[in-house]
């Protein structure tokens, strides 16, 4: 009974967080992955069931520490009574600093997580549901200020925008992994400047006058 008893302790202490905190000093202890998930267990006192109660493989788990910086993140911002109200550049302004204060404090494994990879930084199946999280997000601020008017329009842009902000992600993402800079301040500024001229070019009227310019192409062959 006490052997059972201590089981049922040990099983209440083991949660997602709990192993990727595990996983993570791993790495960050040894400077390496570990190689499967039953060394990983052993090294960690861990029964393999228990892990895969939370997770199918540690490919699904290095996913969920982006996803889960993510979580934190958006966490964080709504935190701020303001940050409802703000337009979509302040918000998005508000997500990447958030986002790469977070990064930061986790700047070691994620350098180890990315360092062999930073030129294709778009093929990493780390990133796959990060992505995924990342455009909902933007998505979601898109919609929350649609107006009647701009509704169609954004029907278009909307997908068009969403990727090229994820790109746009994945590009000062990469910077700051090179960025030798004092408190990263050169990243600051590359956050400030992208996403200035992502909403500029937004929020031009030339893609209003494209969409009417094809409607009315598209309603004289018909």
């Amino acid at each position: 009974m006490a052997t059972a008893k201590n089981s049922k302790s040990k099983k209440q202490l083991i949660d997602d967080d709990k192993l990727i905190e595990m996983y993570m000093n791993t790495v960050l202890e040894k400077n390496e992955a570990p190689k499967n998930v039953y060394l990983f267990c052993k090294e960690n006192t861990v029964e393999e069931a228990d892990f895969y109660s939370f997770f199918n493989s540690l490919d699904a788990l290095k996913e969920t520490i982006w996803v889960k910086f993510f979580e934190n993140t958006i966490n964080t911002l709504h935190k701020d009574t303001n940050y409802a109200g703000y337009e979509n550049r302040n918000k998005l302004l508000s997500l990447y600093f958030t986002f790469f204060e977070i990064l930061t404090l986790n700047r070691t494994y994620v350098y180890y997580a990315l360092k062999d990879n930073k030129e294709w930084l778009r093929n990493l199946k780390q990133l796959t549901s990060l992505r995924n999280h990342f455009k909902d997000y933007i998505v979601d601020i898109l919609k929350s200020a649609e107006t009647e008017k701009d509704s169609k329009i954004k029907k278009v842009t909307t997908p068009l925008f969403s990727e090229g902000a994820w790109l746009q992600f994945l590009f000062i993402l990469k910077f700051w992994l090179d960025d030798r800079s004092k408190g990263f301040e050169k990243t600051d500024v590359m956050i400030e400047k992208a996403v200035k001229a992502t909403f500029d070019i937004l929020d031009t009227t030339p893609l209003e006058s494209l969409f009417d310019l094809g409607k009315f192409i598209w309603k004289e062959r018909v």
